[in-house]
């Protein structure tokens, strides 16, 4: 079985298949290390002098390549991964989904301190950033519920987290 772990940047989805890959034994592909592995750069540099659609396309491909080839592990998406192409469509239909649902204030809260980090929200100013994080979430809601389950992260610590996810699956 696959699992895969959509949700926005913030949401926590690289540390918490971190932990369920360990409590399963299954192996962990982190979707955003592996496209800075294959191109050698990180992700505001390909943003940056590539862009984003060929970003989006990197993604959608390697994507593609995991879903058929894997048989187990647990995939941590990119937060707009789900949004593009019709890729939501695929990773519904091979893989088991699993939207981590963060609110606006915690999200805001971790991504305060990840700005530069974050190709996507580095130049907003720090009082905008709650209304494009709920704009985007309001944009994404549509891919992101289409998860076969939804898992709510606030007020939750990483292990009450995959101790959900665990009995969910």
């Amino acid at each position: 079985m696959i699992i895969s772990l959509i949700g926005y940047m913030g949401s926590g989805k690289s540390h918490i298949s971190k932990v369920l890959s360990q409590k399963l034994d299954v192996k962990l592909i982190d979707f955003d290390k592996e496209i800075i592995f294959r191109n050698n750069m990180s992700i505001p540099e390909i943003f940056e002098k590539r862009g984003e659609i060929f970003f989006r396309k990197q993604e959608k491909l390697l994507l593609e390549e995991i879903l058929s080839t894997e048989k187990t592990c647990i995939l941590s998406l990119g937060g707009g991964t789900p949004a593009y192409y019709n890729n939501i469509e695929v990773i519904t239909q091979k893989s088991t989904s699993i939207y981590l649902r963060t609110s606006v204030k915690t999200l805001t809260e971790r991504l305060l301190k990840q700005k530069q980090k974050r190709p996507l929200i580095a130049k907003i100013s720090d009082a905008d950033l709650p209304e494009f994080i709920a704009k985007h979430l309001f944009e994404r809601q549509p891919y992101y519920g289409q998860a076969k389950f939804t898992v709510i992260t606030d007020s939750k610590t990483p292990e009450e987290i995959v101790a959900e996810i665990i009995a969910l699956l």
